[in-house]
């Protein structure tokens, strides 16, 4: 049985008195044991990190980019390895996990080009032999509180740009699938990273806590639910940090009369299952224009029906399991809930077959739910799982405002030929992310992730540009150097002569 640990100052440390279970998804056995940091390990981790943050501070950019080109070779060699793990325990088909890997390679790709990041602006002469200049510095240790779903994606979007930048870094993954962060220092430690400028503490609230509340941490990076990003950011903000929260979601898809229904169906099934429904970006709902309805909803169900839903780490698998048998059983109350709310249940996943059998796996397949309400509890809360809703409505009016006073504005999609409905939709939305004929609409990195109203706390989104910006502070220096020949300035006070 395997024991994942924390990392810090270079090497693997612990796990001491307090642990945790790690799960098998796919079979529900236990698979290992994780350490949950104390209050005292936190500040080891911290306290390594603001001892490293000096020296990398000052490590000039072309020793930066080195390090993190030599890192995003590693982490491409290992990518395999580093999937493997993921499908272990998260339980994602491993396809799913490489394509995990791979959207967190192109935030440290981003990263390389710290160099051009970080350039400033130079004015010359604005006063007589006056200059000013503009530049950005570091802030010190900055954390990273990071989610189950992506244990190596997210975490990616946070310390390539914060290290990059001259940062040092504690990150904090979920205790339901630590092992790929270990795997991840230990690239870091390969590629040449100094000991101390990447640690991980393993660990629940209690390590949470004490990241929010320490005194050497500058900043804090979160990603998870909106009531635990509320909490973060009113704790660390309260504690004077700056905080950047992402919360959770409930992405739409609104289609048009006049949109491909193949391709619509398509998308909402790869959008709506993959990853069995466990991220923020899923499309969760399909808001269908009358007259589209039945046709879009019997070609869905069409492919649902074809999904192959097992283990992880069979080829064959299309969909895995949920994370926790608890996750599934919340997940899974939704769909009694949707049916006494008025909904028509017309694909059960806790019928579908699993590829070996369920065993005491934490399996529930795809689910599609029909004439959802939308004021039902199925429309308006975050289910995170393998539940697509199908909402009738009977315009685009009706479907953007159903879209707008929603809680949340994270991702949305339009599916439309239409360029002009298309256009007016990208202008009225109030969503921070926006998929045209796209259905999950996630940025490359040199953009910046992150949604509006409830699925953000704070002011600044994650990598691109606003990454660089949250792990730094803008500075002006405007200077004066006297010519040799000059013997003196006149500031213009009065003399006494």
């Amino acid at each position: 049985m395997k024991h994942v640990s924390h990392w810090i100052d270079g090497s693997p440390a612990g796990p001491g008195d307090r642990t945790a279970e790690i799960y098998d998804p796919a079979t529900g056995a236990v698979a290992g044991r994780v350490a949950l940091a104390t209050a005292e390990e936190v500040d080891a981790a911290v306290d390594a990190a603001a001892r490293a943050f000096p020296a990398w501070r000052d490590a000039s950019l072309v020793k930066r980019a080195q390090i993190l080109f030599k890192f995003r070779e590693l982490l491409d060699a290992h990518r395999d390895e580093l999937a493997a793990l993921i499908t272990s325990e998260h339980g994602k088909v491993h396809a799913d996990a490489l394509g995990e890997v791979a959207r967190g390679i192109e935030v440290v790709e981003f990263a390389c080009g710290i160099p051009h990041l970080l350039k400033g602006g130079f004015s010359e002469n604005v006063s007589t032999r006056v200059d000013s200049y503009s530049i950005r510095q570091p802030l010190g240790v900055v954390a990273g509180i990071t989610p189950f779903n992506f244990p190596a994606m997210v975490p990616m979007w946070m310390f390539p740009v914060a290290i990059a930048c001259g940062n040092t870094f504690v990150l904090k993954p979920s205790e339901k699938d630590p092992s790929a962060s270990l795997l991840i220092a230990e690239l870091w430690k390969r590629a040449g990273l100094p000991d101390g400028v990447f640690n991980v503490v393993q660990g629940d609230k209690v390590a949470v806590d004490r990241l929010l509340e320490h005194p050497a941490v500058r900043a804090v990076s979160f990603v998870g639910s909106t009531p635990i990003a509320r909490y973060v950011y009113e704790t660390g903000t309260a504690h004077g940090k700056r905080v950047q929260a992402l919360g959770g979601a409930k992405n739409h898809m609104l289609v048009l009369p006049d949109a491909d229904l193949d391709l619509v169906a398509d998308s909402a099934v790869s959008a709506g299952f993959g990853s069995a429904g466990e991220r923020c970006m899923a499309i969760s709902v399909v808001l269908a224009v009358d007259p589209i309805g039945d046709e879009l909803v019997g070609k869905i169900v069409s492919r649902v029906r074809d999904l192959t839903v097992g283990p992880g780490g069979d080829p064959a698998s299309q969909m895995g399991p949920l994370v926790t048998a608890a996750h599934r059983d919340k997940v899974a109350s939704y769909l009694d809930l949707g049916v006494e709310e008025g909904a028509k249940l017309v694909v059960d996943g806790r019928e579908t077959p699993v590829l070996g059998g369920r065993g005491d796996g934490f399996w529930l397949g795809p689910t599609v739910l029909d004439h959802v309400p939308p004021n039902s509890r199925v429309h308006r809360e975050e289910i995170f799982g393998p539940v697509l809703s199908i909402v009738r409505v009977r315009s685009y009016e009706e479907g953007l405002d159903l879209i707008n006073t929603g809680e949340y504005g994270n991702g949305t999609a339009v599916f439309t030929n239409d360029g002009g409905a298309a256009r007016r939709f990208q202008n009225e939305v109030e969503v921070g992310m926006v998929g045209i004929n796209v259905p999950i609409p996630v940025p490359m990195a040199f953009y910046s992730f992150g949604g509006w109203k409830a699925s953000l706390f704070g002011d600044t989104h994650v990598h691109g540009t606003e990454g660089v910006h949250f792990y730094t502070r803008g500075k002006v220096v405007t200077s004066r150097w006297l010519d040799p020949s000059h013997g003196g300035v006149n500031l213009g006070f009065p003399t006494n002569a």
